[in-house]
C-alpha cells in the first residue's frame, strides 16, 4: 500500500512538472513570436515624379508601382506618390532624389542632359528602338549596365519604368509641307529630338507636361509634341492646335524610368530590394501593354469626335530629319567619349535586331 501511494505521488509529480514544462515552452515561444514580430522593420518611402498626379499611363505608373510593392512586401515597404508640382517641380526629380531628400522618382531620362549627355539614349534616339527593341537592349543587351555606370556618381539605381510605345509628331498649329515650315517653329520638344529640330531650324522648348496647354493656348508654343492619342486626348491639346501630325520618328519607343536613391535602397533587406526590382519591370510592361490598348480607341475619339485634322509629315521632311539625326548624333558623340560609348551600344544592338525584324515583321505587317 505504501509503495502504491508512493508511485501515485512520483506520477502526480511528473506530470505536475510535465505541466510546468509545458506551460513554460508555450510561454517562451510567445515570447520569441513577439519579439520577432517586434523586430519586422518597415521602410516609407517617397516618389517624385515628373507627370501630374494620376495621369493616365505615365501618372498611374507609379501609383501601381506602390500598389505592388506594398503588396508583395505585407506593407514592410510603402511608396507614397506626388505628382509634379506637389513636392517639386516634375524637372527637379533628378536632383530631389540624387539629394536624398526622397527615395525616388518617376520622370524620363532625356530631360538629364545637361547633366549627363548620354543619358537621352536610355529613353530614346530619333528614328531609334522601338520598345521591344529598347527593352532587349536593356536588359540583355548591356543598357542597363552603362545606365547604372553613368547615375552612380549622382548617387541613384536607374530602372526601366514603362514604356509609351512609339510617340505621334504632335500638335501643329500650321500644317508642315515643307522642311521650310520647321523654321522659327516655337516647340516643345526635350532631348535629342530637339536638338534635330534645332538643326532644321525650329527652335525647341523643354517644359512639363503640365504647362503645354496653356503654352499653347498664349502663343508661346507653335507646336508641342506630347505622347499620343491617349494622353493627349486626356491633356485636350485639340482644343489648342488645329493639325495632329502622326508620323513617328522622335520618340519611336520612349522608355520612362524610376530612379532610386542608391543609400536609401542599400538600406534594404535583400528581399525587399528584389521586390523594387520586380514591381518595376511588371510596371515597365504594364505601360505599354495599356498604351497598345488605349491609343488607338483615344485616337478614333479624336477624329470622330473632334474632328481632329490627322496628318502625316512630307517624305521630305521625314528625310531632312533623318539627316539632321545623323549629324546630331556624331556631333554629341565627338564632344563626350561617355555618349559614344552608349551610342555605340545602342547602334550595334539596331542594326541586329533591325535585320532580324526587317526580315520577320516588317514582312508580316505588310502582308497582314
Amino acid at each position: 500500500m505504501i509503495i502504491l501511494k508512493n508511485k501515485m505521488f512520483s506520477l502526480c509529480s511528473l506530470l505536475l512538472m510535465s505541466a510546468i514544462a509545458i506551460t513554460g515552452c508555450g510561454s517562451d515561444k510567445q515570447s520569441i513570436s513577439q519579439a520577432g514580430a517586434a523586430e519586422v522593420k518597415t521602410y516609407k518611402w517617397k516618389m517624385v515624379t515628373s507627370w501630374p498626379k494620376n495621369f493616365p499611363g505615365l501618372g498611374t505608373a507609379p501609383e501601381t508601382f506602390s500598389k505592388y510593392v506594398e503588396k508583395m512586401s505585407g506593407g514592410r515597404l510603402t511608396v507614397k506618390v506626388f505628382g509634379a508640382g506637389e513636392l517639386v517641380p516634375g524637372l527637379e526629380v533628378f536632383d530631389t532624389v540624387s539629394q536624398g531628400t526622397v527615395e525616388m522618382g518617376h520622370s524620363g531620362a532625356y530631360y538629364w542632359k545637361g547633366k549627363i549627355p548620354a543619358a537621352q539614349m536610355f529613353s530614346t534616339i530619333p528614328f531609334g528602338m522601338t520598345a521591344t527593341e529598347m527593352n532587349a537592349w536593356l536588359h540583355f543587351g548591356g543598357g542597363l549596365e552603362l545606365w547604372e555606370e553613368l547615375y552612380k556618381p549622382f548617387g541613384l539605381i536607374p530602372m526601366a519604368g514603362g514604356n509609351s510605345g512609339g510617340q505621334f509628331a504632335g500638335w501643329f498649329k500650321k500644317e508642315i509641307n515643307s522642311v521650310d515650315d520647321l523654321k522659327g517653329l516655337k516647340m516643345r520638344m526635350p532631348g535629342l529630338g530637339g536638338e534635330v529640330l534645332k538643326r532644321a531650324g525650329g527652335i525647341p522648348i523643354n517644359l512639363a507636361g503640365g504647362e503645354i496647354f496653356s503654352s499653347l493656348q498664349s502663343g508661346a508654343l507653335d507646336a508641342s509634341e506630347w505622347v499620343g492619342p491617349y494622353n493627349d486626348l486626356a491633356f485636350g491639346f485639340y482644343q489648342v492646335a488645329d493639325y495632329y501630325y502622326s508620323s513617328i520618328w522622335h520618340e519611336t519607343g520612349t522608355t520612362l524610368e524610376f530612379m532610386i536613391n542608391e543609400k536609401a535602397f542599400n538600406e534594404l533587406p535583400s528581399d525587399l530590394q528584389e521586390i523594387v526590382r520586380i514591381a518595376a519591370k511588371a510596371v515597365n510592361q504594364d505601360m505599354l501593354d495599356e498604351y497598345t490598348a488605349r491609343n488607338s480607341n483615344a485616337l478614333k475619339v479624336l477624329v470622330n469626335e473632334h474632328n481632329v485634322k490627322l496628318k502625316q509629315f512630307p517624305d521630305d521632311v521625314l528625310l531632312a530629319l533623318k539627316n539632321h539625326t545623323n549629324d546630331v548624333l556624331a556631333d554629341e558623340a565627338k564632344k563626350d567619349k561617355d555618349f559614344a560609348r552608349v551610342l555605340k551600344s545602342y547602334q550595334d544592338f539596331l542594326s541586329k535586331a533591325r535585320d532580324y525584324n526587317n526580315l520577320t515583321l516588317k514582312e508580316y505587317l505588310q502582308n497582314r
